[in-house]
Parts: C-alpha cells; sequence; structure tokens
C-alpha cells in the first residue's frame, strides 16, 4: 500500500509542477512578450456551425515582419466570442511567436486545478504513509 501512495504521490507532484510551469509560461509572455493586435479569422472553408466548437485562427505580424498565423490558445465563449474579423490584444514570445497569450482572456484554472489537485493527492498519500508507517 504505501509503494501505491508513492507512486501517487510522484503523480500528484508531477501536476503539481506540470500546473506551475503553465502559470510561469503564462505570466512570462503576458509581462515580458511582445504585445500586438491579432485579426481573428475562422479556418477556411468552415462551416458556421462548426466554427463555434473549433478554436479560431490569430493572424499577426511579428517585430521582424514576419505574418503568423497561429491557433488560438483559448475557446470561444458564449461571454466574449471570437467573431471572424476582430481584432484582439496578444503577448508573444519573440523566441517562439507561436507561443502566444491573448490578454484578458487568459485562462489560468486549468493551470490551477493542476496544482490544487496535485497537491491533494501528496497531501492524501502522504497521511496515507504516515498512517501506514504507524501501524
Amino acid at each position: 500500500m504505501a509503494v501505491l501512495a508513492g507512486i501517487a504521490a510522484f503523480g500528484g507532484m508531477l501536476a503539481v509542477l506540470v500546473g506551475a510551469y503553465g502559470l510561469r509560461q503564462a505570466r512570462r509572455v503576458s509581462e515580458t512578450g511582445v504585445r500586438v493586435q491579432a485579426l481573428v479569422k475562422r479556418y477556411p472553408g468552415e462551416v458556421r456551425a462548426e466554427s463555434a466548437l473549433l478554436r479560431p485562427l490569430l493572424q499577426f505580424v511579428t517585430e521582424d515582419d514576419r505574418v503568423m498565423e497561429v491557433v488560438c490558445p483559448v475557446p470561444s465563449t458564449r461571454r466574449q466570442p471570437f467573431s471572424d474579423g476582430d481584432n484582439v490584444h496578444v503577448s508573444y514570445d519573440p523566441a517562439d511567436p507561436r507561443n502566444v497569450v491573448v490578454h484578458g482572456r487568459e485562462r489560468l484554472g486549468p493551470e490551477r486545478v493542476f496544482i490544487a489537485g496535485g497537491a491533494l493527492v501528496v497531501l492524501f498519500s502522504t497521511l496515507l504513509v504516515v498512517v501506514i508507517a504507524g501501524r
């Protein structure tokens, strides 16, 4: 049983690290990335009913005049839809312009869930090992 608790603790720590890395990357790109306006585009030939399910493309020009088209890192929502032809503010990493953050729509919730869930698994596994060792 202690071996299973150890494996679970390792998985929990991995989840905490993945969530922390995601938060760090999003904050880094938001704070130190190059801020530009991007054009929201639908996929070519896309049917309107399907487009609500897919993430749109974001087209922007980098500092070195390259035109980039990347898949939007966040989906369109009913409250904040992405419409074809809209302009949104994004920050991109100059070292890798495909890494973008859409301002106002960062959606850091999944990373926080990974951190919290991983921490709970580690805590539960540690508690289980302590109970087993106390017998």
